[in-house]
């Protein structure tokens, strides 16, 4: 039996499985107070930890070095574990179906190794029922033991957004739900040892699940409209963000904004909910739209840059493109679903010249995961224009003469924001031809 004064009294041992965006922070903040196993199948991503870096950025090497947590690629050491924390990715395939490969393997390594006893705590964003029909058998299957008798399952589904210094593990309120009530009070004691903004009891683990992957799907949705209208906006030749500025003077206007919709999350989530939702025999509508308005956004802005650049006289096929930023968002090194790639690829498609940098990706790993070439930012000159995708801070020393001075023909520069980043009127000022999104 798991007992939580034995984990405080670090007597019993807290595992965590997958040492990344997730999975770190979370193993730190539990290390100050309980003994930690960290394990993760990369070897070089445990080296890369036991030196004292977390090349994610979502821990300091300072935090890292006062965190006593033993790092370790061999499952046997999972053994010694009384609760066992998953925190693996949940993707999609190149069909937009759930890709389970992470969780499934996990799972399956986990119940090679797990002790009789043990509590297994799934963080990993998953459609309704997942972890009790998918997750669960195979913790049976290969530990032998018998699920509710000899070991529970808890979900309490993550909320780390990646580069957020003011939104962290210890500031978001977590959910926490078990398959009994025992298991639901040790989580609820567990996350409270080091979450200070309060737990939330989920009646079942399903709800629990369902919580979560809502929470992105209603975000995405939103996006979606804002997307949408700025389709529409555009043709009506007003711009969005002057719209949207106007539109949020009232109290219960929802500050959201159009943009390319990529990352570990909102992007992802809602096909999890309506690969469930279709199992269950119903076609969801709205969700759905809105997910196909947002996939399609890459396309919306190359084609209107290519209808910039004929306007300004500018032969499109050869033509050089900048562009500023290849993350799925801005300040991060995460290039996980980065939709920048939608706009390059149809970029290609007009056989225009992308040529990406970004400030806090890693190069090496843009080439292995997209077989995307990063170059310095000094490498952007005779350009035809300059396309800035993610608003990453180093890119607010550019000025409108940077901008020129990068490209071909300063009189002809074209420079599309997609971000709403820099100031339209001193772009515009400065000759440049100027658009947001």
């Amino acid at each position: 039996m798991v007992d939580f004064a034995a984990l405080q009294n670090r007597e019993q041992t807290l595992a965590v499985v997958g040492l990344g965006y997730v999975g770190l922070p979370l193993a730190v903040a539990f290390s100050r107070h309980m003994n930690v196993l960290g394990f993760d199948i990369n070897a070089g991503r445990i080296e890369e930890l036991r030196k004292g870096h977390d090349r994610t950025n979502e821990v300091t090497d300072e935090a890292l070095a006062a965190a006593t947590i033993e790092y370790t690629c061999d499952p046997a050491d999972l053994a010694r574990a009384a609760v066992i924390i998953v925190a693996v990715p949940t993707p999609i395939d190149e069909h937009r179906s759930p890709d389970l490969t992470p969780v499934v393997g996990a799972s399956h390594t986990v119940g090679r190794h797990m002790p009789k006893g043990c509590v297994v705590i799934y963080e990993s964003t998953v459609y309704p029922g997942l972890t009790e029909e998918i997750c669960v058998p195979i913790l049976e299957q290969e530990s032998g033991l018998t699920y509710g008798t000899d070991f529970t399952v808890g979900y309490s589904p993550e909320r780390i957004n990646p580069g957020d210094k003011v939104h962290t593990l210890e500031t978001i309120k977590k959910i926490v739900s078990g398959s009994d009530q025992a298991t639901a009070d040790l989580l609820a004691q567990v996350y409270g040892s080091v979450v200070k903004a309060g737990i939330h009891r989920a009646s079942s683990i399903k709800v629990a699940e369902a919580a979560k992957v809502i929470e992105n799907t209603q975000r995405d949705l939103n996006i979606a409209l804002m997307n949408e209208l700025a389709i529409i906006f555009e043709r009506l030749g007003i711009d969005t963000l002057e719209v949207l500025e106007a539109a949020g003077t009232k109290w219960n206007f929802l500050p959201f904004r159009p943009g390319l919709v990529g990352g570990h999350c909102i992007g992802v989530d809602p096909y999890y909910l309506t690969f469930k939702a279709e199992e269950m025999g119903f076609h969801p509508e709205v969700i759905l739209a809105g997910r196909r308005t947002n996939d399609n956004m890459g396309k919306y802005v190359a084609e209107c840059l290519v209808k910039r650049l004929i306007k300004n006289g500018n032969v499109v096929s050869g033509a050089r493109v900048g562009i500023l930023g290849f993350t799925f968002k801005e300040n991060v090194p995460d290039l996980r679903n980065t939709r920048v790639v939608d706009v390059i690829r149809e970029l290609k498609e007009y056989n225009v010249v992308p040529l990406v940098h970004d400030a806090e990706a890693d190069p090496a790993e843009a080439m292995h995961e997209y077989g995307q070439e990063l170059v310095d930012l000094d490498q952007l000159r005779d350009l035809d224009a300059v396309l800035l995708a993610v608003s990453h801070k180093a890119y607010a020393a550019l000025t409108p003469e940077d901008i020129k001075a990068r490209c071909k023909d300063g009189d002809k520069a074209v420079l599309m924001d997609v971000k709403g980043f820099f100031d339209p009127q001193a772009m515009r000022a400065a000759g440049i031809d100027y658009w947001r999104l």
